[in-house]
């Protein structure tokens, strides 16, 4: 990932909305979530939530796929990936055993696929 995408990754996770329809889109992946329910999910007015996923979507920290009348919208876990990598390549030195625990991003709670780098 170069530079400039992950400053603009960073910068549309860089405000409360946004980062918790990222978090709520990686809890429902793989099916995603329509719009709408994202937006009663978070208790944000239609026309606000989707000005955030277009900067979300910008940024390509999702995608969105039309399912009859609805879009569906998902966490792009590649993106996340790369961003998570671009972070953490230069590690500790280039010690992989020291950042291990760092690069591994094993999830908190409950049983989901584990993320690594």
């Amino acid at each position: 990932m170069e530079q400039e995408q992950a400053i603009l990754a960073f910068a549309a996770l860089a405000q409360s909305t946004r980062l918790a329809v990222f978090r709520l889109l990686v809890k429902h992946e793989p099916e995603g979530l329509a719009a709408g329910g994202i937006a009663k999910a978070l208790a944000v007015p239609q026309n606000t939530m989707s000005a955030h996923l277009a900067v979300l979507a910008r940024a390509g920290l999702v995608i969105s796929e039309r399912k009859s009348r609805s879009i569906i919208y998902r966490a792009d876990l590649a993106t996340l990936q790369k961003l998570t990598s671009f972070m953490v390549e230069d590690c500790c030195g280039g010690r992989a055993e020291i950042c291990a625990p760092v690069a591994s991003c094993e999830p908190t709670r409950g049983k989901r696929a584990k993320l690594t780098v």
